[in-house]
């Protein structure tokens, strides 16, 4: 059992990682507030598909458990019911091999098997994940930070060392670019299309091998959650319409009914992108204690509960 802390304890970041350490700090028994530039609905992780998935993230050996830890969490919330916008849906992975999943993840999914060709053009697996969404879990890591007695504040950054407090957790993603600094740091560009969901019931995850254009369609409560692009080193944060139709067309080629559905809505998010995840701590010159939880690139809801202990370990001391 991990120690509990004691004392004030900032995380700086409001997305998925740095609001679920911030949960588990809490309730180990530290005082902790949340520092975000942006309000919580505005970061990257709200616009996030989001499914349990480990994709554009280093080292793997580290990410997959991760991940596994946080499959964990998942499907407590799943199983209790608890209003955390977590379910188990069934899908397919498309263009994925038993090999791809076997020694780390195949016994954790039961029903794991090949999708049919009436499931999915192309070889890949069906099997059944948690499917998050994002705008309702984010208020529910919220509410459960402010019942541990947390608080979340709109705050700039603009040095990690203006942040006195005995223990930073540094959990900005994107922004560690400029905070640390770390130039490693680097946008992944991901382009989404919200529509009304005519039916769909089952998620599609899919690259096309020729073109290596990603499609994936998640449906939630009244909607579908269209994507998805995977631009490098791209800042634009602005729709581009000639993406979004094209996001569609992919998606409608996976599944005919989403042709001419209603758009309700369209997304940018900036995935946090670096060659490995950092997740370390640093003693600072006064003595303070810095973590570093940032780089998750495209698995940050994935790996977010796994990654979130052990930063609260590193800063237990």
């Amino acid at each position: 059992m991990d120690s509990e802390l004691d004392g004030d304890v900032v995380v700086v970041g409001a997305g998925v990682t740095g609001l679920t350490t911030a949960v588990v700090l809490a309730e180990r028994g530290a005082r902790v507030r949340v520092w975000t530039r942006e309000p919580v609905e505005r970061t990257t992780s709200a616009v996030a598909g989001a499914l349990w998935w480990p994709y554009r993230i280093a080292p793997a050996a580290a990410a997959r458990a991760w991940a596994l830890r946080s499959l964990d969490v998942y499907e407590g919330l799943a199983a209790r019911g608890e209003p955390a916008g977590v379910r188990m849906a069934e899908g397919v992975l498309g263009e994925t091999g038993r090999d791809e999943v076997d020694g780390w993840a195949a016994e954790r999914l039961p029903g794991l098997r090949a999708a049919t060709a009436r499931e999915h053009p192309r070889p890949g697996l069906w099997v059944r994940l948690p499917l998050i969404d994002m705008s309702v879990h984010l208020p529910y890591l919220c509410a459960r930070l402010r019942a541990a007695g947390g608080t979340v504040e709109t705050r700039a950054v603009t040095r990690l060392a203006e942040v006195r407090a005995p223990v930073v957790v540094n959990c900005a993603g994107l922004g560690a670019r400029t905070l640390v600094p770390d130039a490693s740091v680097r946008p992944v560009r991901g382009q989404l299309v919200v529509v009304a969901n005519p039916g769909v019931r089952t998620w599609t995850v899919s690259t096309d091998p020729d073109s290596g254009e990603l499609a994936y369609v998640f449906p939630h409560a009244g909607r579908l959650v269209l994507g998805g692009t995977a631009e490098e080193d791209a800042w634009s944060v602005e729709p581009d319409p000639a993406v979004a139709a094209a996001i569609v067309r992919r998606c409608a080629a996976l599944r005919p009914e989403i042709a001419g559905a209603r758009v309700l809505e369209h997304r940018v998010g900036l995935r946090p992108a670096r060659d490995t995840v950092r997740l370390e701590r640093e003693v600072l010159p006064d003595g303070r204690l810095l973590v570093h939880n940032y780089g998750h690139g495209g698995a940050g809801v994935t790996v977010a509960w796994g990654c979130a202990r052990d930063a609260a370990r590193l800063a237990g001391g």
